[in-house]
């Protein structure tokens, strides 16, 4: 599905991201953690042709995403609220995503029927623009925008951050949902080592731009993250 070979960015003489070969194989659903500055947001950032490579590419479905945007439809993403339109409310930004991907009123109607719960009452029908919602409320909304026209592969980055508890256990039963049932390969970084574990069955850690682990989760796995982590820590204060 997602194949990286020596993708690499550079910023003037600093590399930030340096994958020499990465396979993500279809209804994978795969977490990338790391400390700050590792690379996660820089990856996401590639594979959605957000900046160009320096060197090397990503390939998804057979088709270089630097090169061609036939790989958009089947696509889709939340990184962060810049991929949200501030001056719409929740629904007419719901339709227009719509509109975007093939999906009439009616489709998306019956997609947001589906996460009611997820919405808690808090997202639909309050006459309040999107930039008006809180962090988590905004959230929400872009991440289930994101779920919107059927896509093969679907990219969160930090999703459970802003989220109250209530909307996390409810985040990670839909992200499970999507890769075990409906075969999309889901992709998710995140700072939170629990939630990753638990809804990832394949783990890469990246660390000052490179894979230094690279995990599928067992029962052991949390506890190997904390030791490494820990570990980074220690050395860090040193």
């Amino acid at each position: 599905m997602i194949s990286v070979q020596n993708l690499t960015k550079k910023y003037g003489a600093q590399t930030v991201l340096n994958i020499g070969h990465l396979e993500i194989p279809k209804g994978q659903s795969f977490g990338l953690v790391g400390n700050n500055g590792a690379g996660k947001t820089t990856f996401f950032s590639l594979l959605l042709d957000l900046i160009q490579p320096t060197e090397g590419h990503v390939v998804s479905n057979d088709i270089r995403v630097d090169q061609s945007e036939a790989w958009k439809p089947f696509t889709s993403s939340f990184i962060d609220e810049s991929f949200l339109i501030g001056y719409l409310t929740p629904e007419e930004y719901f339709y227009f995503i719509g509109e975007l991907r093939g999906q009439n009123k009616a489709d998306v109607d019956a997609l947001l029927a589906t996460y009611e719960d997820f919405f808690h009452g808090e997202i639909l029908g309050q006459r309040k623009y999107l930039r008006d919602l809180s962090k988590g409320n905004q959230k929400k909304a872009g991440i289930v925008a994101s779920f919107i026209g059927n896509p093969e592969i679907i990219i969160l980055d930090e999703p459970f951050a802003n989220l109250d508890p209530t909307t996390q256990i409810r985040l990670k039963g839909i992200i499970k949902d999507l890769a075990a049932r409906q075969g999309v390969t889901v992709l998710v970084s995140s700072h939170d080592l629990i939630h990753v574990t638990e809804v990832c069955e394949r783990i890469v850690v990246l660390n000052k731009g490179e894979i230094v682990r690279d995990i599928q989760t067992s029962a052991e796995t949390l506890k190997e993250l904390e030791t490494f982590f820990a570990g980074k820590s220690s050395s860090m204060a040193e």
